[in-house]
């Protein structure tokens, strides 16, 4: 076992014991003791799953939640908080969460959450993600498009797979740059139209679009045979 996991938790002791028994399981850990550490850590870094309490210092971790599901729709999110209202618990889910753990907890129910909420990321990555005739296997790293492999480069690669985590939503190009580029990129971002350029000329045909251009906006991932691209 292998997985890696990052722990937001403010409270020291609490932090400490988590990663102390999780590490004891075979997992590894990294923590943070702030939200905006939290999201920084999870920037940089690749990790499995998060665990995140729900009020840290800087920024909660609904904000945290709400900041990775913007560029990242799949790793496993399991929110760690005292509070146990309905409402507190329903905010956490509709804003991307996979699971809820209320304090005061039992370890033995950490690890079941944990390991049912890496076992659904698993299959969901095997499966691939499929928008049309277009096939991104993110285990694999590999792109089909009607059935037939298409070559991308490790970055041209990086841009689709952010585009289909996020089907139908309107991507600015900040919002691709902090993703794919990552935060502190500081050229231009036209870097984003170039790439675009290069993913639509490998996995587009005539009459057949998937990224469309949102003028004055960015980009937007949804398959069309009608419209022309943008």
């Amino acid at each position: 076992m292998s997985e890696r996991i990052l722990i937001v938790e403010d409270e020291l002791k609490i932090a400490r014991l988590l990663q102390l028994e999780l590490e004891y399981e075979g997992y590894r850990t990294k923590l943070a003791h702030t939200g905006m550490d939290g999201l920084l850590s999870f920037r940089d870094e690749q990790f499995d799953l998060v665990l995140l309490d729900v009020m840290l210092p800087e920024m909660t971790g609904f904000e945290v939640l709400k900041r990775i599901r913007a560029t990242d729709e799949w790793t496993p999110v399991l929110l760690v908080t005292a509070k146990s209202s309905v409402k507190d618990k329903v905010e956490g889910l509709d804003l991307g969460a996979t699971d809820y753990i209320t304090k005061p907890f039992e370890m033995e129910e950490v690890f079941a959450r944990i390991r049912s909420a890496l076992r659904r990321a698993s299959s969901s990555k095997e499966q691939g993600v499929q928008i049309g005739g277009l096939v991104v296997d993110e285990a694999r790293h590999e792109v089909k498009v009607e059935g037939q492999v298409v070559q991308l480069t490790p970055r041209e690669f990086e841009l689709l797979a952010y585009f289909v985590k996020n089907p139908n939503i309107v991507l600015t190009r900040e919002q691709i740059l902090d993703a794919v580029w990552g935060y502190d990129y500081y050229g231009d971002t036209n870097v984003v139209d170039v790439y675009v350029r290069y993913v639509r000329k490998k996995i587009e045909m005539e009459n057949h679009t998937y990224i469309q251009t949102v003028r004055g906006v960015g980009y937007v991932l949804k398959e069309s045979t009608h419209e022309a691209k943008g």
